[in-house]
């Protein structure tokens, strides 16, 4: 099994995906090691000389000018995880828990946060064992980091949390802990607040969110493609000298899947003679929409490439200088805006998604029958699929409310601005998964479409997609169940299947 080294170079987006998802095992190396004892030895001088260092000798928040006894001060880390974990909710699922481990433990191997490399080790050794806490996804305001999240983790570190099970069930910790050979970690000073204190799980959650709306984006190209070919609307708008003359880089980007996914298609040959003089704006300005929304999702890559390597805790160790320095690396309003103009972006996706969907099922508005069937009024053809879309468009538009904007003070408002930046990234997922479906479900009218044209053929990469769409939906005679077919549509779309095709036949330059 391939083995990521943690703190032996950057961590990036990729990385996080390969633990989070692809099972890869991960080590601490010997310089990550040595920064983490530089740094724990700072702390153990604190103890030692009972000097005054926030959440080390003192109390957390508002309760920082509270003294705490060098023999209690274990005690002081092991109550701040025990009066922490307080989270609610569904439990946040296997692979973004798994991601906000590695990216926990990449912070600790920097060499700022004070714990012991026993500490450090015991969540790699967690990690390779797919050892999972059990952490409720609501509770974080997102400054001072991820902190219900993130206590809900350290319990069972503790043997006094929960881990999932593998059907994704609450189990004992202390149990599964010895199962897997492993000992509870007893915190010493420092290491409750130096696992709490940060961003982990919002990033974390960025870092899945950038990969499946890269597949959506790229998906979006080929699955609106796919409608272009449908309704034999003209690729003219796409030449990349139109495109040059507003050159906008995802607008450049989805305008060149568009042309690659539409080359040799019979049904843009045979448009080239109607009398159409414009298509609709759904359909002639898919590369600025969806070019759009592929530039506020980069912006998101940009931010989570940055957090994924960043040192978010608090206080700062500064091994080099002795110094423990307060400071305020875990507020997560970077993530905040980012995950929020994410959600808008995807959300937007959808949006147009469903316009193409409406135009194919609306005989007045194209050549193709009713709703998609050459028996209408008997059967209803894909009509109250557009139904499905719409709801979750509209979904989609309450969620996009940005969290960023809001600010509940906390701690007798020492914590008097806090991000919201979790409630983001919860959003974001929600979005997500609708879009995905959305897509799917204009993948499954946007095939039906193209077989309708038939016998012209569709182009080299819509025909693929269309291809892929009849893996797991026939070509639709007369009416029968479709949700089970919007399911594997949106789940083809989640899995990069629709991604895959774009990026075989219209690969990014320099790859």
């Amino acid at each position: 099994m391939t083995q990521i080294v943690i703190g032996d170079a950057p961590l990036s987006i990729e990385d996080v995906l390969a633990v989070a998802r692809g099972g890869v095992e991960v080590s601490l190396g010997r310089a990550a090691r040595e920064r983490i004892d530089a740094a724990h030895d700072i702390i153990a001088r604190v103890v030692a000389e009972e000097q005054v260092a926030y959440g080390v000798t003192t109390g957390f928040g508002l309760l920082a000018t509270t003294h705490i006894p060098t023999d209690k001060v274990e005690e002081l880390q092991q109550n701040l995880v025990r009066s922490h974990a307080v989270g609610v909710g569904v439990p946040l699922p296997r692979e973004v828990v798994r991601a906000g481990m590695t990216i926990r433990l990449n912070t600790m191997a920097r060499g700022h946060s004070g714990v012991r490399a026993s500490v450090a080790e015991l969540v790699a050794a967690m990690l390779n064992a797919d050892l999972v806490p059990w952490v409720p996804s609501r509770g974080s305001l997102g400054a001072s980091g991820d902190l219900a999240p993130s206590a809900h983790l350290v319990l069972a570190m503790m043997g006094e949390g929960e881990v999932l099970g593998l059907e994704g069930g609450r189990e004992p910790a202390r149990p599964a802990l010895r199962a897997a050979g492993l000992a509870p970690v007893t915190l010493e000073a420092k290491e409750g607040l130096s696992l709490l204190n940060g961003t982990q799980f919002m990033a974390a959650i960025g870092c899945l969110a950038v990969a499946d709306g890269e597949a959506l984006l790229d998906s979006a190209d080929l699955i609106g493609a796919m409608s272009l070919e449908g309704l034999r609307a003209s690729v003219g708008p796409f030449q990349e000298r139109i495109q040059l003359l507003r050159p906008i880089p995802g607008q450049l980007h989805t305008a060149r899947h568009v042309r690659a996914a539409t080359a040799g298609s019979e049904i843009m040959l045979s448009h080239l003679n109607c009398d159409k003089v414009q298509d609709a704006y759904s359909l002639r300005c898919i590369p600025q929409v969806h070019g759009a929304c592929r530039d506020g999702l980069r912006w998101l890559r940009e931010v989570i490439t940055v957090e994924v390597d960043s040192v978010t805790d608090n206080p700062l160790v500064f091994p080099d200088s002795g110094e423990i320095i307060s400071a305020g690396n875990f507020h997560g309003e970077p993530l905040a805006l980012a995950l929020d103009l994410a959600a808008m972006a995807t959300s937007e996706i959808a949006n147009i998604s469903e316009r193409r969907i409406f135009r194919m099922l609306t005989s007045s508005l194209s050549e193709l029958p009713p709703f998609l069937t050459t028996d209408s009024g008997l059967n209803n053809g894909y009509m109250i699929a557009q139904y499905t879309a719409a709801a979750l468009v509209s979904e989609n538009k309450i969620l996009c409310h940005p969290a960023s904007v809001d600010s509940i003070p906390s701690s007798g408002d020492q914590e008097d601005h806090v991000s919201m930046g979790m409630t983001a990234a919860l959003k974001l997922e929600d979005v997500m998964r609708n879009a995905q479906t959305v897509l799917g479900i204009e993948a499954l009218c946007a095939a039906q479409a193209i077989d309708l044209l038939a016998p012209l053929q569709a182009g080299v990469g819509t025909k693929a997609g269309r291809d892929l769409v009849r893996r797991f939906a026939p070509t639709l005679g007369r009416d029968r169940y479709l949700a089970p077919e919007i399911e594997a549509a949106a789940r083809a779309v989640a899995d990069g299947q629709f991604a895959a095709v774009v990026r075989r036949v219209s690969p990014s330059p320099g790859s």
